[in-house]
């Protein structure tokens, strides 16, 4: 029998990452009699697995495996689902809940974003941040209180950049002054980095647990949320108390973010359209190749790590624990998913790096530009999953005309169109 418990969350994403880290956690402090709160999840695009979660009374199998053993935990911290592209009055209802306090979201990195064509008529609108403006505008209406945004995006400073983009569209549809006012003095908005690989259900493996569920989800036993706010979060939720590794902090969040941006995420990105061109499918598998994680090591300790300030040993074995972490037997991270919105991706996790080598060194780092290479050629020859228009524009255009385009990388990348050219194949130049 589901424990009955007042929504205290609203949760935009229903995927494997937020069941297997946000609501594990939530979970762990249900049982410790820690929190006695459920949570309401919304999918915030169109197709998504709240059909296969509500068919199951929105319960599911979490399994941690790894070199310290397996541990498996029934989750039932979610009350609903709500879909806004079916029932937006129903997603809408959630600002009328009295108990609900945090905002928890992970729509990828792509996901906070303003879109000026957005309108506050739409039902939905598209963006994330348009859809969260709606539910706070009618939760200001009813006079309630405002919420503790938790975002998971791998973004910097995802909290204040959640914000920025709420008040410009409530700039863009005249909401007025009194309702930025509540955003500002009566919602908190967090800071956060996230880091767990969670893997979804397990493909090509069959897991008995005695009963059927098609939401099970796996993971490795690493977890880390560090969360930047000078609000008492701990006074609502006691993860310290719950044993979970939670760092709530006033000003370190861009001493972990940088490092495991760079480090642990930036190391995915840079081998996987290498690894999806060479026929690999697994992160495991990639590991399990001399060649393959010969290259990996070489991006992190040779090109990556000197580009960060902080002491080399820790830098090093932050760096090793993630190819443990990454050999995981028990893990089948599947490149494909990592792969989803790669070219956003290698933005944040990798440019970065190429950028600061160049500046620190004088030249580019040859396994860096090697992965630029193999990252348009995955889009030009392989299957990338990202949106249309970014996979039409990869696709036909040429590497000098992908490198010049600031408004994808953030700035004109042309004096690197020689050296990518370089490294990519012939038939993609």
């Amino acid at each position: 029998m589901k424990t009955n418990r007042p929504i205290r969350v609203i949760q935009f994403g229903e995927g494997g990452f937020l069941r297997g880290f946000a609501d594990w956690m939530l979970q762990k402090l249900n049982d410790a009699n820690l929190f006695d709160g459920s949570v309401a999840v919304v999918q915030p695009i169109e197709q998504g697995l709240c059909d296969l979660l509500t068919a199951q009374d929105c319960n599911y199998t979490h399994i941690i495996r790894g070199a310290e053993g397996v541990e498996i935990s029934k989750i039932d911290v979610i009350s609903r689902c709500v879909k806004p592209y079916e029932d937006f009055d129903a997603y809408l209802a959630l600002a009328e809940l009295p108990e609900a306090r945090f905002i928890i979201s992970n729509t990828t990195e792509s996901g906070i974003e303003f879109r000026e064509s957005d309108k506050m008529t739409d039902t939905p609108p598209a963006s994330f941040p348009a859809k969260l403006t709606l539910l706070l505008k009618r939760r200001f209406e009813l006079g309630l209180p405002g919420f503790v945004f938790l975002p998971c995006e791998l973004i910097d400073r995802n909290g204040d950049n959640l914000k920025k983009t709420v008040l410009q569209y409530a700039d863009l549809w005249g909401l007025g002054a009194d309702f930025c006012a509540w955003i500002e003095g009566e919602n908190v908005f967090c800071n956060t980095l996230v880091d767990r690989i969670n893997t979804g259900y397990p493909k090509d493996e069959v897991i008995d647990l005695g009963y059927e569920d098609r939401m099970v989800n796996t993971s490795e036993f690493f977890h880390l949320w560090v969360i930047e706010t000078d609000y008492d979060l701990e006074k609502d939720l006691p993860f310290s108390k719950a044993g979970l590794n939670v760092i709530v902090t006033k000003d370190a969040l861009e001493r972990y973010r940088t490092r495991k941006v760079r480090i642990l995420n930036g190391a995915h990105t840079s081998f996987v359209p290498y690894a999806l061109l060479s026929g690999f499918d697994t992160v495991k598998s990639c590991m399990d190749d001399e060649k393959m994680q010969g290259f990996v090591r070489a991006c992190l300790f040779e090109e990556i790590i000197p580009t960060l300030d902080l002491p080399r040993e820790e830098l090093e074995a932050y760096a090793e624990n993630v190819l443990v972490r990454f050999s995981n037997p028990y893990i089948k991270h599947y490149l494909s998913s990592i792969a989803l919105n790669s070219v956003s991706k290698f933005r944040v996790r990798v440019l970065p790096s190429i950028l600061e080598y160049r500046a620190r060194f004088g030249k580019s780092p040859k396994h860096l530009i090697f992965s630029f290479a193999k990252l348009i050629e995955f889009y030009k020859k392989g299957t990338p999953n990202d949106d249309p228009a970014i996979m039409e524009w990869m696709k036909k255009s040429t590497i000098a005309q992908i490198l010049s385009d600031k408004k994808v990388w953030g700035e004109d990348l042309t004096a690197l169109t020689k050296e990518v050219e370089s490294c990519a194949d012939p038939s993609v130049r």
